[in-house]
C-alpha cells in the first residue's frame, strides 16, 4: 500500500515514463528477430507491441514498409494499471485503476469508474458507473459510491488529509466529497451533494454544501440497504 503523499509523488517522479504501442504492419520487415519489440507475424502481416521509440526506430529502419498502423492511448504515462488478474472482484469493461491500489474482497468496480494511485477500496464495496476515487482516498467496507459521485483525492498540497469514507456508507449519485472529509458509519449522502465537512455516523446528509438533515432510521435503513448477491 502507498498512501504517503511524499512517497509517492517520488514514485512517479522516478517511474520509467512509458508510451506503449501497438504496430500494425503489411509487408516485409527486415531483421525481425532482433527487434526489441515483441511480435506476432504470419507472412507478411505482423503486429508489434512496446514502446513508442522502438516503434519508430522500426518504422525507420525499414523504409519499405508503406502499409502500417500505430494504436496507442497515452503519452509518457508515470503510472501503470493495476494487475486485476488475481484480484478477488468484479470489475467491469471501461475502469481505470491505476498501480498501487487496494482492492478488498467481492468488492465491484462498475464501468467507466476510475480509482486513482494510493486509494484502497474495503471488502464488498461498490464503485459504481463513471465514480471517481481520488489519490489516497480510503473508503471502507460495504459502502456504495453512486454512479458519476466523485471522492476528491490528495496528492497536492501534502498536507492535507485525504477522504476517509468509513464502512456501511452509502454514497448517491453525483455527489462531491471534498478533500480531507470524513463520512462516519453507517452515514448517508444524498445524490448531488458536495460535502465539505465531516459527516458524524449514521448521519443523512444533503445540499449544497451538505447539512444534516436526519439520522438513519428503520426506514431509512430499509430503503438504502445494499445487495449482496450483487458483490458475490
Amino acid at each position: 500500500m502507498l498512501q504517503d503523499p511524499y512517497e509517492i509523488a517520488r514514485y512517479i517522479k522516478e517511474a520509467k515514463k512509458s508510451t506503449p504501442v501497438k504496430l500494425y504492419v503489411s509487408g516485409m520487415v527486415n531483421n525481425i528477430d532482433n527487434c526489441s519489440m515483441k511480435s506476432f507475424s504470419s507472412g507478411d502481416m505482423a503486429i508489434f507491441i512496446g514502446e513508442y521509440a522502438d516503434a519508430q526506430k522500426l518504422l525507420a529502419d525499414n523504409p519499405q514498409i508503406a502499409n502500417y498502423y500505430m494504436e496507442y492511448d497515452r503519452r509518457n504515462s508515470a503510472i501503470p494499471l493495476l494487475d486485476t488478474n488475481e484480484i478477488n472482484a468484479r470489475i467491469e469493461p471501461g475502469a481505470v485503476i491505476r498501480d498501487m491500489v487496494t482492492i478488498g474482497k467481492d468488492v465491484v468496480v462498475m464501468m467507466g469508474a476510475v480509482i486513482n494511485i494510493g486509494a484502497v477500496i474495503g471488502e464488498k464495496t461498490m464503485i459504481d458507473m463513471n465514480a471517481v476515487v481520488g489519490a489516497r482516498g480510503t473508503i471502507g467496507k460495504n459502502v456504495h459510491v453512486g454512479a458519476g459521485a466523485v471522492i476528491a483525492g490528495v496528492l497536492e498540497p501534502p498536507s492535507k488529509t485525504p477522504v476517509i469514507i468509513e464502512d456501511d456508507v452509502l454514497i448517491g449519485a453525483n455527489a462531491v466529497i471534498l478533500e480531507g472529509v470524513k463520512v462516519g458509519k453507517g452515514a448517508v449522502v444524498a445524490a448531488g451533494s458536495v460535502v465539505t465537512g465531516d459527516v458524524p455516523e449514521m448521519a443523512v446528509v444533503a445540499g449544497s454544501p451538505a447539512r444534516i438533515v436526519k439520522y438513519k432510521d428503520g426506514r431509512t435503513v430499509e430503503k438504502t440497504k445494499l445487495l449482496d448477491d450483487l458483490r458475490g
